[in-house]
């Protein structure tokens, strides 16, 4: 099977963190939560026009695709698209892209 997405290093971090404090609450709820995103990615990888733009935020090389409260950030004309970050949606996505690209 090919694969339709990958997650950066960033992303997988991010995506562990996020499923650890689910977990803590509810060890089936964040497997839930797991397979629904691992799902929803594999719709993202075939359609990769999902998701929005942030022009104000980063270029147009990435979309934006909301999933529960997180807000998936990917590169998606890449192929398989490259899942880049996911962050919480109460975050300042301003200030962490900020942050984030000044690291890249």
């Amino acid at each position: 099977m090919k694969r339709l997405f990958v997650l950066t290093r960033e992303a997988r971090g991010d995506l562990r963190e996020i499923l650890g404090d689910i977990a803590e609450d509810g060890p089936d709820t964040a497997e839930r939560v797991r397979s629904e995103f691992y799902a929803g990615l594999q719709t993202l990888g075939r359609s990769p026009g999902i998701g929005h733009y942030h022009d104000e935020l980063l270029s147009r090389k990435y979309r934006f695709w909301n999933f529960y409260s997180y807000v998936v950030v990917y590169v998606w004309q890449a192929r398989p698209i490259q899942v880049v970050s996911v962050i919480h949606g109460a975050r300042d996505l301003g200030v962490f892209l900020a942050l984030w690209i000044g690291e890249e």
